[in-house]
C-alpha cells in the first residue's frame, strides 16, 4: 500500500511591532558585503520592505514566550529599519511583516540564516542590463535609475550600452558562449551587422581577446587622438555629420571617428583655407599637404629673412617676464632644487618668453614673388607653415648681354641653348598658385609672354666650339688641385641645396639625393634627422646660394677645415645603405649589387664608429615588435635580459608580449641584426655582442608587472628573472 505524502505546513506570517524585535546571535552573516545599510534604508523608505523578516519567539528560563522576537535571518533589513527609526522616519511601534518560526521547531536558527543567504540566486548580468533598458523605455532617466539603485550614471550608461549589443550576441552571452569582457568590446561599434560579422570571424579563432575584437570593429576608423582629428576638432567633425564611436569600458583617447573620408575632406578644406589666407602675402605658390615626406625641400633655396621686431607692448611684456624669471632664480639659487610650484612657474615664464621671441620672418618683396610656402600638419595636429622656398626654375637668370650698335649680335655671344631668359615681371603676374599633390586647387599661373630673346648660334657650331673649351679646361683643372676642390664643392653644394638636374654644371660629378621610399612615420622626427636638418640649415644660412659667382668666391676663401666639413655634409646626402627588393629581370639593383652595397655600408659604419643606439633607435611596439613574430620578440628579450625573463613572456598574447617587451628593452641597447655592426661581435664566450643589450646574462632582479608573477610562489619570479 502506497504511503501518503506528508502535508507541508508553512510558518505563519504576522505584523510585529518594531520595538518587539531584536537581532539574533544565530545570524550567520558576520561580514559586510554588497549594498550598505544606509543605502538599504533609503531603498526601504522609497519602496517599502520587499521581503519580511524571519523571526523566532524569545523564551525565558522556563521556556515561556516573552513577547519579544529574535531575527536569525534578515539582520541587515532590521538594521536598515533601525536607522529609519533613529532618524524618526519610522515609528518605534510600526508593524513589521515577519514570518514566525515555531519555537519548538527542529530547524535550527543558524540553519534558517544560512539557507536564506545561500539559496539566493544572483541575477544574471544580462537580466540586469535588460531591466535597466526597460526602466528607461518606460520613461525613467539615467540619473533616476542610478539614484534608485545606488550606482553612478556612468554604470547605468554602461549597462544600457551592453543591452544594446546585437540580440544574437546577447543570446550567445546568456548561454555562456562569450565572456562579459568580450561583450563589452562589442559595444564599441553600434552596427549590429558588423558586430555579428566580427563574432563569426573570431568565435572559432585562437585569438578572440577583447582587444582583438575592438581592433576589428574600429579598423576602418580613425582615433580621435590622430593628428588629423586634433587639427579639425571632433566637434567640427560631428557638426559635419560624422559619427564618433566611444568605448564606455576603458580609455579610448576620445573615441574613433567612423568616417575617414569626411575627416580627410575637412582637413583638406581647413588647410586650403589657411593657404588662401597666406596667398594675400604675395607668394608665388603654396603647396598644401597633410604629410610632407622627409626631404620635401630638397633642391629648393630657402630665403634668408629678418625677424620682425617686437612692438613696444611686446618688449615691455618680455622685460616683465624676464625680470620675474631672474628674481625667482636669484631667490632660490642656494637650494638644490626648486620647489614644485616655483619650478612650474619658471616653466610658464620660459614658454611665455619663447612665444614672444619666436618672431615672424620678413622677406624682400621681390623674393616673395618668386618663392613659395608649404602648409601642412605637425606631429601633434597643429598647423605648420614653412615659408620662403625658391624652386630652381624660379631662380633669376641673367639675360644674354647684347652690345648696342648696328643691331648685330656681339662677337662670340650666343643665346643660352634651350633656356629662356628670366623676366622679373613674369613671377608676379596672376595670383598665387595653391596646389595639393602637384595639382592646382587655386588660381592658374599666367603664362609668360615671349620675351624676344635672341636666337642662339647653330647647335652644331656651339658643340664644336665648346669641345675645344672643354678639353682646355680639363688640362687646366688637372694641374690645379685647389681649384678642382672648389669646383667639386660648388657642384656638390648645388646638388645638395638646390638641384643638379635644373641648375646645370660644367662638372660631371654629382651627389644623387637618396630618398627613403620605405620609412617609419617617425623617421623625420628622429634624433639623427634633426641633426642632419640642423647642420643643413646652418650651412644654408651661410652659403650665398642665389649667385654662383658669389658662391665660388665664398668657397675659394673658406678655410680648409670648413671646406672639408662642407664636402662631407654634401656627400652625406648621397649615402645609400637601403635594403631594396632585388629585381631578377635587370631593372633595379641586382642580388650581387645589394650584397656589395650592404658590405660597403658596413665598412663606412666602422670608419665613422656608427652606434645606432646613440643615434636614437629603440625597439618600440609600432616600429619593430608588433611587426615581427612572437619568436623574434622572445629572441630580443632573451638576448637583452636573459632566458628567465623571456620565459616569463612566452605565454602572453602577441599584443601584450610586444608591450611588455618594449618596456623591458627600453634603455637596454638591444638592436636587431640588420642594425648591428659585424666588427663588434662577441670576442669570447663571456662577451656580449654589439646590439644584444647591456643586461644580457646579468642576474639582477627585474621589476616585473604583477600579471607576470601573480601565479608564481614567493621568490620564483626573481629566480626566473636571474636564470
Amino acid at each position: 500500500m502506497a504511503k501518503a505524502a506528508q502535508k507541508v505546513t508553512l510558518s505563519p506570517s504576522r505584523d510585529i511591532p518594531f520595538d518587539k524585535l531584536v537581532l539574533s546571535q544565530s545570524n550567520v552573516r558576520r561580514i559586510k558585503a554588497g549594498i550598505s545599510v544606509e543605502e538599504l534604508a533609503e531603498d526601504v523608505a522609497r519602496r517599502g520592505l520587499l521581503q519580511g523578516l524571519n523571526v523566532r519567539p524569545v523564551l525565558d528560563a522556563d521556556g515561556v514566550e516573552t513577547g519579544t522576537f529574535e531575527i536569525p535571518a534578515g539582520g541587515r533589513r532590521f538594521q536598515a529599519l533601525s536607522l529609519l527609526v533613529k532618524q524618526k522616519r519610522l515609528a518605534k511601534t510600526a508593524p513589521i511583516p515577519c514570518i514566525v518560526r515555531d519555537a519548538a521547531s527542529e530547524i535550527l536558527a543558524e540553519d534558517d540564516s544560512l539557507a536564506e543567504n545561500m539559496q539566493r540566486v544572483a541575477l544574471h548580468p544580462l537580466d540586469q542590463f535588460r531591466a535597466f533598458q526597460a526602466l528607461r523605455e518606460k520613461g525613467q532617466g539615467e540619473e533616476a535609475i542610478a539614484a534608485a539603485f545606488f550606482v553612478t550614471p556612468q554604470i547605468v550608461k554602461q549597462r544600457l550600452k551592453l543591452a544594446s549589443v546585437a540580440p544574437a550576441l546577447l543570446e550567445v552571452y546568456a548561454e555562456d558562449g562569450m565572456t562579459l569582457e568580450q561583450l563589452m568590446a562589442f559595444t564599441v561599434n553600434p552596427d549590429h551587422a558588423r558586430q555579428a560579422q566580427v563574432w563569426d570571424a573570431v568565435k572559432n579563432s585562437w585569438n578572440k581577446e577583447p582587444y582583438a575584437i575592438r581592433r576589428m570593429l574600429t579598423e576602418t576608423s580613425v582615433r580621435a587622438s590622430d593628428r588629423r582629428a586634433v587639427f579639425v576638432g571632433v566637434d567640427a567633425y560631428e557638426a559635419a555629420g560624422g559619427v564618433v564611436l566611444r568605448d564606455l569600458f576603458q580609455g579610448d583617447d576620445g573615441g574613433w571617428l567612423e568616417d575617414p573620408a569626411l575627416l580627410d575632406r575637412l582637413v583638406s578644406e581647413k588647410l586650403q583655407a589657411e593657404a588662401e589666407a597666406l596667398a594675400s602675402d604675395g607668394w608665388k605658390w603654396i603647396e598644401v599637404a597633410t604629410d610632407l615626406p622627409y626631404g620635401y625641400s630638397h633642391g629648393l633655396r630657402r630665403l634668408a629673412g629678418d625677424p620682425a621686431p617686437m612692438t613696444d607692448e611686446e618688449s615691455a611684456a618680455h622685460a616683465t617676464l624676464l625680470a620675474e624669471y631672474r628674481a625667482l632664480e636669484e631667490e632660490y639659487s642656494g637650494q638644490d632644487e626648486y620647489p614644485e610650484e616655483i619650478d612650474a612657474r619658471l616653466g610658464q615664464l620660459e614658454m611665455a618668453m619663447e612665444a614672444l621671441e619666436r618672431r615672424p620672418m620678413i622677406y624682400a618683396p621681390a623674393e616673395v614673388g618668386r618663392a613659395g610656402v608649404f602648409v601642412t600638419l605637425d606631429r601633434d595636429g597643429g598647423l605648420a607653415v614653412y615659408r620662403g622656398y625658391v624652386r630652381p626654375e624660379d631662380e633669376p637668370r641673367e639675360e644674354t648681354a647684347v652690345q648696342e650698335g648696328d643691331g648685330a649680335d656681339a662677337k662670340g655671344q650666343g643665346g643660352d641653348v634651350g633656356v629662356s631668359s628670366w623676366n622679373p615681371s613674369a613671377t608676379s603676374v596672376g595670383g598665387t598658385v595653391i596646389t595639393s599633390g602637384g595639382q592646382p586647387i587655386g588660381a592658374d599661373l599666367s603664362e609668360e609672354e615671349d620675351d624676344g630673346a635672341l636666337k642662339p648660334l647653330p647647335e652644331r657650331l656651339v658643340m664644336e666650339l665648346t669641345a675645344h673649351r672643354t678639353l682646355a679646361l680639363r688640362e687646366a683643372i688637372g694641374r690645379s688641385p685647389d681649384v678642382a676642390l672648389t669646383l667639386l664643392l660648388l657642384k656638390l653644394v648645388t646638388d645638395t641645396f638646390r638641384t643638379s638636374s635644373a641648375s646645370g654644371s660644367c662638372l660631371e660629378a654629382s651627389v644623387r639625393h637618396v630618398y627613403m621610399s620605405a620609412q617609419a612615420p617617425d623617421l623625420k622626427d628622429s634624433v639623427v634627422a634633426k641633426l642632419v636638418d640642423e647642420r643643413h640649415a646652418a650651412w644654408e644660412s651661410d652659403l650665398p646660394l642665389g649667385d654662383d659667382a658669389a658662391l665660388w668666391d665664398y668657397l675659394t676663401v673658406l678655410d680648409q677645415g670648413s671646406r672639408l666639413a662642407l664636402l662631407a655634409h654634401c656627400l652625406s646626402f648621397g649615402i645609400n645603405a637601403l635594403h631594396e627588393k632585388v629585381n631578377p629581370y635587370g631593372a633595379g639593383i641586382s642580388a650581387s649589387g645589394l650584397t656589395r652595397r650592404m658590405a660597403h655600408a658596413d665598412l663606412v659604419a666602422r670608419a665613422v664608429d656608427l652606434d645606432m643606439v646613440e643615434a636614437g633607435w629603440e625597439p618600440t611596439v609600432d616600429g619593430y615588435l608588433n611587426r615581427v613574430p612572437k619568436a623574434r620578440i622572445l629572441e630580443a628579450v632573451r638576448e637583452a635580459k636573459g632566458e628567465g625573463t623571456a620565459q616569463l613572456l612566452d605565454h602572453l598574447k602577441k599584443g601584450e608580449m610586444a608591450t611588455e617587451a618594449e618596456r623591458l628593452l627600453k634603455g637596454s641597447g638591444w638592436l636587431p641584426e640588420v642594425l648591428r655592426r659585424t666588427d663588434l661581435a662577441a670576442q669570447d664566450g663571456d662577451a656580449v655582442g654589439e646590439g644584444q643589450g647591456e643586461d644580457a646574462g646579468e642576474p639582477d632582479d627585474i621589476d616585473l608587472p604583477a600579471f607576470l608573477t601573480a601565479d608564481l610562489p614567493d621568490g620564483d619570479a626573481s629566480m626566473m628573472a636571474a636564470e
